[in-house]
């Protein structure tokens, strides 16, 4: 039995089918994402190579990367031949490969719209699976001074201190804001409480010579801009 296992481990395949050989020799980006996941996971099960397993994995979710991305650990390890090491490697690498575009988006420096809002914040917003109310502070020239989340779990008024928001802006010498957050359900209709608390930071801003130039709602596959629908 042991036998038959180990045969399904990368090191006993021929050198044409190991995917770490190939890497090496060819390049990470001739792989296929089952054979990158493959080397994270380095062995299959009885009946499938780590190859096949990791297949079995992507089809599971449509071939779809960052919905890989959002199985839990103990879905991960549904899948007979994956265990918690397995599963913790598999979630650690889509994790990086996440905060990495994060960093890609890190390079905008300045809104000059809501594009520039969705590429800043998408990486960041976009897969989450729950909500998250984030506050761009900018300058005179429209230039991003700090970007940070304000709070997490949910959009209310009573969960976004305006208080705490302005106090930060007069710190940084920011004279313009932009608001925004994600909707994990995938909708961009704005809803009551968002449309509340965009009026209730836009009315305090007011009072300090504050400008709230918008708020984007993001999705995994879009956004929604106050400004462009004109409801500021």
């Amino acid at each position: 039995m042991q036998e038959k296992l180990s045969s399904f481990s990368i090191k006993h395949w021929s050198d044409d089918d190991r995917p770490r050989e190939k890497l090496v020799q060819k390049g990470q980006a001739s792989l296929s994402d089952a054979e990158l996941i493959a080397i994270l996971i380095g062995s299959g099960n009885k009946t499938d190579s780590a190859v096949e397993l990791s297949k079995k994995i992507l089809a599971s979710v449509n071939n779809n990367l960052t919905e890989l991305g959002k199985l839990s650990i103990a879905q991960l390890m549904q899948f007979k031949g994956i265990g918690e090491a397995k599963a913790v490697s598999i979630a650690a690498a889509l994790e990086i490969g996440r905060r990495r575009r994060g960093e890609v988006g890190g390079k905008i420096t300045k809104i000059n719209g809501s594009k520039d809002v969705f590429e800043l914040l998408h990486p960041i917003l976009g897969e989450l699976p729950h909500e998250e109310f984030w506050i761009i502070y900018l300058n005179n020239s429209n230039k991003v001074v700090h970007a940070t989340q304000q709070s997490k779990g949910g959009i209310t008024g009573t969960l976004v201190d305006v208080r705490l928001v302005l106090k930060r802006a007069l710190e940084l010498g920011a004279v313009s804001l932009v608001l925004a957050h994600n909707h994990p359900s995938g909708t961009l209709r704005p809803s009551t409480a968002d449309k509340q608390i965009t009026a209730k930071l836009k009315t305090a801003s007011q009072a300090l010579d504050i400008q709230v130039l918008d708020h984007v709602i993001i999705t995994e596959k879009g956004y929604f801009s106050f400004a462009d629908e004109n409801m500021l």
